[in-house]
């Protein structure tokens, strides 16, 4: 049987009225009062009812997080970004609604005009985001983790992929390398937008030309067998290139075992240098020295950012775009 709000009022001796004002905060309890209805709260095993607690306070302590799984993308990249926002967000009292549909304005304009939650976090931002508008138009706020064309009215978080790469050209240009390949993210993520492939790219292009550095770009890919292929075929491409960027997170979880399969040392043969969290690192061995790309610094930030606004919107002041600075960690894969 389930445990209701009269319930909980016979446990703890007191009125329906006085639980409900006690849940939902909209009058002033006296601290010896609420301290028995939590107790009897806590003793009967009793859940406040997500629906009334939203009609007596108007909101509903949810959070959209929509994104969307490509197939012809590495999932796992990806999964890096949910659980920062998901942990955020239960830390500071809400659920997450994790919205993954196609057609994913339509998602948004669904789950923020009916109601369903108090604010939106995007992930998988491309730059010219035909979700923005819609965002810009709901009555709940929206945070990014990523950084679009038009940033105007939202909160936008990212990690500054420029930085990122003029800071690895620079680590193996010190070391004396002259001709370094570049590996991207597949094709496929330049022409749906993603941004962050072609900020890291040019900028490290524009760094080598400073320095007159011959620079290799290449798309990668993001499945497998292809990733290999891939791989080795840009390798025999560039026999003379001691150097190897990946700004790839598919490419540089199978790199290991493909450069153990041709014999490959690093960094004796070749060093490589990356950009990738801590923690995928650790999922794949992977032993290269990286810019860390903070998916738990950007979940963090854009939550903490978008709570302000629903909580205390007066207070959270002029929408912001905030990058995270580069973090080079040295793991001895160059020389």
């Amino acid at each position: 049987m389930a445990i209701t709000i009269m319930d909980v009022a016979r446990h703890a001796g007191v009125s329906p009225s006085t639980v409900s004002y006690a849940i939902s905060g909209k009058r002033p309890i006296s601290p010896s009062t609420r301290a028995r209805i939590d107790k009897a709260i806590v003793a009967l095993g009793f859940t406040a009812n997500a629906g009334a607690r939203a009609l007596a306070t108007s909101q509903t302590m949810v959070i959209g997080l929509l994104t969307q799984f490509h197939q012809d993308e590495f999932a796992p990249a990806m999964l890096q970004y949910v659980l920062p926002v998901s942990d955020t967000a239960r830390e500071l009292g809400y659920d997450i609604l994790l919205v993954t549909e196609t057609d994913a304005t339509g998602a948004l304009r669904r789950v923020t005009g009916t109601g369903m939650v108090d604010g939106v976090v995007l992930l998988d931002v491309v730059h010219e985001d035909p979700r923005l508008d819609t965002l810009r138009a709901a009555p709940q706020p929206g945070a990014l983790v990523g950084l679009p064309k038009r940033t105007e009215g939202l909160d936008v978080f990212d990690l500054d992929f420029g930085e990122s790469a003029r800071i690895l050209v620079d680590h193996l240009h010190a070391l004396g390398h002259r001709e370094i390949i570049v590996v991207s993210p597949p094709r496929h993520v330049f022409d749906r937008g993603g941004a962050y492939g072609w900020r890291f790219r040019d900028a490290a292009l524009e760094r080598g030309a400073r320095y007159g550095l011959q620079i290799h770009p290449y798309y990668g890919e993001a499945q497998q067998p292809a990733i290999g292929l891939s791989i080795n075929a840009i390798l025999d491409a560039r026999p003379t290139a001691t150097a190897l960027i990946v700004h790839n997170d598919a490419t540089i979880a199978a790199l290991p075992s493909v450069l153990a399969t041709r014999g490959t040392r690093v960094p004796d043969d070749l060093s490589v240098v990356s950009l990738y969290s801590k923690d995928f690192g650790r999922a794949f061995s992977l032993p290269y020295t990286a810019v860390e790309s903070s998916p738990d610094q950007l979940g963090q930030q854009a939550v903490r950012q978008l709570v302000r606004r629903i909580a205390e919107p007066e207070l959270a002041g002029a929408p912001v775009t905030r990058f995270i600075a580069p973090d080079l960690t040295v793991r001895g894969s160059t020389r």
